[in-house]
């Protein structure tokens, strides 16, 4: 596996489980007022995911500018679809497709530029 693959699949990894920990509350009523534990749950993995996505995309694209806009662009993939799938909101909207589309112009810039 490439770097720059290894990075935006931790990258992906640590987004998922940084959604899962702010709206597992909207999935399962169990989750809600319980925020130390989600942030037990899922922030302590999720904090190491994006330390190593973080330090292989630097390191890759020697830039933390390249790091940065790589993560950001990989959680503007990734909250649309788990939202859409697992909280039922649209994201077919104008302003979420325009972003969309803009997060992927911006990976494609730090990967192929």
């Amino acid at each position: 596996m490439s770097p720059i693959v290894k990075a935006i699949t931790l990258f992906a990894a640590a987004q998922l489980f940084a959604w899962f920990q702010l709206n597992s509350q909207y999935l399962w009523d169990w989750w809600r007022s319980k925020a130390f534990i989600s942030a037990i749950v899922w922030g302590i993995p999720c904090s190491m995911l994006f330390y190593y996505a973080w330090t292989t995309a630097a390191d890759t694209m020697e830039s933390v500018w390249s790091a940065r806009f790589l993560g950001s662009s990989v959680g503007i993939f990734m909250f649309p679809v788990l939202t859409y799938c697992l909280l039922g909101e649209s994201m077919f909207t104008a302003k979420t497709m325009v972003c969309f589309a803009l997060a992927l112009a911006i990976v494609l810039i730090q990967v192929f530029f």
